[in-house]
C-alpha cells in the first residue's frame, strides 16, 4: 500500500503537501492528464513520495522550477480540489494564480500592443513557413551556382550558356518563379479556405497563355506595348472584354497572392453563406474562381506591379537629390520590400543604371541590409547552439550559408525572422549602422549585377567602405539579437521545456513532452512503468482468481460464473487500427496512459466512443476525456504533439462538463494542417485507469468506420 506524503488525507491534500505547501506555489494550471506546477523553491518538493501516491501515474520535475504531476483522466477534480482547499488561500496572501490567469498573461506579454500587427505578422509567416524546405533548397542550389559564378567557371549572366546551365537555373528558379501559387496556398490555408482555389486563382495568371500575350510578336490581336523610360521595361495591356488589362509577368510576386487571398477569404466565406452546404463543393470554388481571377488580373495584380514600379522611380529621384539620405533609407526599407516582393522591379532599375551609367547605385546600401539580415541569423544559429535547439540549428545554419555564399535573404526571413518579431527591431539597427557607414563615407558603386554575398564583395567600390559597411551591420545585428534573444522570456522557459523533455524521452528517462499530455516511460525509475506493470500483475491475478473460481465451482458440481459483460468503445474516428506499439510514440507505447489503439484516420470528423460526461476538452481542441457512467476514463487524444498547433485546424463543437453519447461530434480536425505542420495524424483512444479494470481489449488489424466497436472494457 502507498505512502501518503507526511501524513493521511485526500490526494489533493497529499500533492499539496507533496509540492512544499501552498506558500511553495507561484502558479498552478493542468493540461488533459497532468497538473503543471510553478514553484518558488523546486528543491521543497518530494518528487520520491509524490512518486508513490495513488492516483499519481509519475512526478516529472523540469528545469525553472516547475514541477508536473501526471493524473489522467481526473486531472481536472484534483485540479479542481486543490484550488479549493482553504490553505490555497489563506493567511491573507494572494493564492497561486489560476490556469485562465497564467494563461492570460503570457498571451498579454507574447502578443503585441495592437492585435492587428500581430495578425498581419502571423499571416505573413504560416504563408511562407511550409515552404522553408524548397526554398532552402532552391538557395543552396543557386549559392553553389554563385560560388562556381564568382571563381570564373561560368558566366551567369551570359547570353549563350549552354543548356547544362540553363538547366540549372531552372533548378532553384522553379522555386522562386512559383513562389506565388506556393504562398497562395497556405495563404488560402492560414484563412482556413479551400488552398486549391486559392493555388487555383494565381495560377490563372502565370499560364503560359497569360505570359504568351507579354510577348508583342504573338500575333494575338489586341495588344499593345510601350516602354518604361525610368526602368527600362516593357509594358503590354490587352483588352479583354473590352477593358483595358495590364500585362505583368508575376513570377516571384508574394505582394500580389497575399492581397488577393486576403479579398479571396471575404468572397469565398460570403459564397458559403450563400448557398446551401449541399452544393458548396461545386458552386463556392466555381464562383471564387470566376469572381477572383478577373479582379487579380485586371486590379491585384497591376496593383502590386505598381506599387514595385513606383518605388523604383522615387529612389531614382531621391539617389540624384538626396544621396545620403538614398543610402541610408534602402537598408531600412528592404527588410519591408522582401517579404511583400516589391523590391524585385529594382532589380530592373539596378540593371538599367548598369547598361545606361555604367555603374549601379543601389546594390551597395542593398548589401547593409543583407548582412544585418545574415548578422541576425547568425544570433540565432549561436542562441541554438547555447539552448541545443536542434530544428532551428538547422534552419539557421542552412538560411546562413545560403545568405553568406549566395547572397539570398529570402531563407532568413521566412523560416526565421518573420516568426519572431523580436528580430525585426534589432536587424533595423545593424541596417540603419551599415547605411549610415556608406553614407557619411560617400557612397558606394558597383558596375556589374551581383548577388550580395561575401564572394561578390570585390565588385564594389570603394571596396574597403563596403566592406566596413557590411561588417558592422552583420555584427550589431547579432549582437542585439543574441544577448536580447529572439524569444520572449515566457517564450525561452517553454522552448527551453520542449527541448529538455524530447531530450529526457530520447534518453529513455522519464519526461513529459510538454502539452502532448504523455508521460515518457523509463527503464525501472518512473512510477508511470511501475503502475502500468503493476495493473497488468493485477490483471493477471484477477485471471487467475477467477480460473480458480472456475474450478472450485466445477469440482462442486456448481456452474462455472460466466465472464463479466464487457463495455464496447467505439472508433472515435473511421480509419485504420493499430496497436499502441505501432503509433510511433514512446509514452503511448509504454501503457503509462492505459491500453488502448490507434487509429490512422480517413477523415478529420472526430465523434465520442462512449456514453458519458466529458471530463476534459483541451483548448487545443487535440484532447478530450471522457468518463462514464461505470467509471470508465476514456481519453481521445488527436495527433502526436499538435498541442503545439495552438488550436489551428481544430474546430472544437463540445464544451467541458457536458454529456455525451456515442457519436456525438467532438471536433472537426483539418488534416491537411496537421500533416502541413509535420505532426503524426494518428489518433489515440485509451483507458487511463487500466489498472482498474479487469481487462481493456484492443482489437486492432481492421479498417473501420466511426462508432465501430475496438476495444472491449471488462470489470
Amino acid at each position: 500500500m502507498n505512502t501518503p506524503v507526511a501524513g493521511p488525507g485526500t490526494l489533493a491534500e497529499q500533492i499539496l503537501r507533496g509540492v512544499g505547501g501552498a506558500e511553495n506555489i507561484e502558479s498552478l494550471t493542468h493540461c488533459a492528464t497532468r497538473l503543471r506546477f510553478q514553484l518558488h523553491d523546486g528543491a521543497k518538493a518530494d518528487a520520491a513520495a509524490l512518486d508513490a501516491l495513488d492516483g499519481v501515474m509519475a512526478t516529472v520535475p523540469q528545469s525553472g522550477d516547475r514541477l508536473q504531476i501526471v493524473i489522467g483522466g481526473a486531472v481536472a477534480r484534483v485540479y479542481s480540489e486543490i484550488m479549493n482547499l482553504p490553505s490555497m488561500s489563506g493567511a491573507g496572501t494572494p493564492g497561486p494564480k489560476s490556469d485562465a490567469d497564467v494563461k492570460a498573461a503570457m498571451r498579454a506579454k507574447s502578443r503585441g500592443r495592437y492585435a492587428w500587427v500581430d495578425n498581419f505578422f502571423e499571416y505573413l509567416s504560416d504563408s511562407f513557413r511550409p515552404l522553408m524546405g524548397v526554398l532552402l533548397g532552391s538557395s543552396l542550389i543557386i549559392a553553389i551556382a554563385s560560388v562556381l559564378d564568382a571563381l570564373g567557371f561560368v558566366d551567369f549572366r551570359a547570353a549563350d550558356k549552354s543548356a547544362t546551365w540553363v538547366f540549372v537555373d531552372a533548378m532553384w528558379r522553379s522555386v522562386l518563379y512559383f513562389l506565388p501559387i506556393m504562398v497562395a496556398y497556405n495563404a488560402a490555408k492560414k484563412l482556413k479556405i479551400d488552398p486549391w482555389v486559392g493555388a487555383a486563382v494565381m495560377a490563372a495568371v502565370m499560364t503560359p497563355n497569360f505570359t504568351g500575350m507579354l510577348d508583342p510578336k504573338s500575333g494575338i490581336p489586341g495588344i499593345t506595348c510601350t516602354t518604361n523610360g525610368t526602368l527600362g521595361t516593357q509594358e503590354c495591356v490587352a483588352h479583354v472584354f473590352g477593358l483595358p488589362m495590364q500585362l505583368n509577368d508575376y513570377g516571384g510576386q508574394v505582394f500580389v497572392p497575399l492581397l488577393m487571398v486576403a479579398l479571396l477569404a471575404l468572397v469565398y466565406k460570403g459564397l458559403q453563406r450563400v448557398f446551401p452546404e449541399a452544393v458548396h463543393l461545386v458552386f463556392v470554388p466555381f464562383f471564387s474562381m470566376l469572381i477572383m481571377i478577373p479582379i487579380t488580373a485586371f486590379l491585384i495584380g497591376p496593383l502590386g506591379v505598381w506599387a514595385g514600379n513606383g518605388l523604383g522611380e522615387g529612389l531614382s529621384w531621391l539617389n540624384g537629390n538626396a544621396p545620403i539620405v538614398f543610402a541610408i533609407l534602402i537598408p531600412l526599407l528592404y527588410p519591408f520590400l522582401v517579404p511583400l516582393g516589391l523590391h524585385w522591379p529594382l532589380n530592373a532599375l539596378m540593371l538599367v543604371n548598369i547598361n545606361t551609367l555604367g555603374y549601379d547605385f543601389i546594390q551597395g546600401p542593398m548589401g547593409a541590409w543583407n548582412f544585418a539580415c545574415f548578422g541576425a541569423t547568425a544570433g540565432v544559429l549561436l542562441l541554438s547552439l547555447r539552448h541545443r535547439e536542434k530544428e532551428m540549428r538547422q534552419t539557421a545554419t542552412g538560411a546562413l550559408a545560403a545568405g553568406l555564399l549566395g547572397g539570398i535573404s529570402e531563407p532568413s526571413l521566412y523560416g526565421i525572422h518573420l516568426r519572431f518579431k523580436r528580430i525585426y527591431p534589432r536587424m533595423l539597427v545593424g541596417c540603419l549602422v551599415g547605411g549610415v557607414i556608406v553614407g557619411v563615407l560617400g557612397g558606394v558603386d558597383t558596375k556589374a549585377f551581383a548577388f550580395t554575398s561575401l564572394l561578390t564583395i570585390p565588385v564594389f567600390s570603394p571596396m574597403a567602405t563596403y566592406g566596413i559597411a557590411i561588417t558592422a551591420a552583420f555584427f550589431v545585428s547579432m549582437a542585439l539579437v543574441y544577448f536580447s534573444d529572439f524569444r520572449t522570456p515566457e517564450d525561452r522557459v517553454q522552448a527551453n521545456a520542449e527541448r529538455d523533455a524530447a531530450e529526457a524521452v530520447s534518453r529513455g528517462e522519464a519526461a513529459a513532452a510538454d502539452d502532448r499530455e504523455l508521460v515518457a516511460v523509463g527503464a525501472a525509475t518512473t512510477a508511470g512503468a511501475t503502475t502500468a506493470a503493476a495493473g497488468a500483475s493485477t490483471a493477471a491475478a484477477g485471471a487467475s482468481t477467477a480460473a480458480t473460481g472456475s474450478a472450485s465451482a466445477a469440482a462442486a458440481g456448481a456452474p462455472a460464473p460466466t465472464p463479466a459483460r464487457g463495455i464496447e468503445l467505439a472508433a472515435p474516428v473511421a480509419g485504420r487500427v493499430v496497436g499502441l506499439d505501432e503509433v510511433g510514440d514512446p509514452v503511448f507505447a509504454s501503457r503509462a496512459l492505459g491500453e488502448g489503439v490507434g487509429i490512422e484516420p480517413a477523415d478529420g470528423r472526430v465523434v465520442a466512443p462512449v456514453d458519458g460526461e466529458l471530463v476534459i476538452v483541451a483548448a487545443t481542441g487535440h484532447a478530450f476525456g471522457i468518463r462514464t457512467a461505470d467509471g470508465v476514463e476514456v481519453l481521445i487524444h488527436i495527433g502526436i504533439d499538435t498541442v503545439k498547433m495552438g488550436g489551428e485546424g481544430f474546430d472544437v463543437r463540445v464544451e467541458s462538463g457536458r454529456q455525451v453519447s456515442v457519436g456525438d461530434l467532438l471536433v472537426e480536425v483539418d488534416l491537411d494542417a496537421v500533416r502541413a505542420a509535420e505532426h503524426p495524424t494518428v489518433t489515440l483512444m485509451t483507458v487511463t485507469n487500466t489498472a482498474d479494470l479487469g481487462s481493456v481489449e484492443p482489437h486492432t488489424g481492421q479498417t473501420v468506420a466511426a462508432g465501430t466497436p475496438v476495444v472491449t472494457v471488462r470489470r
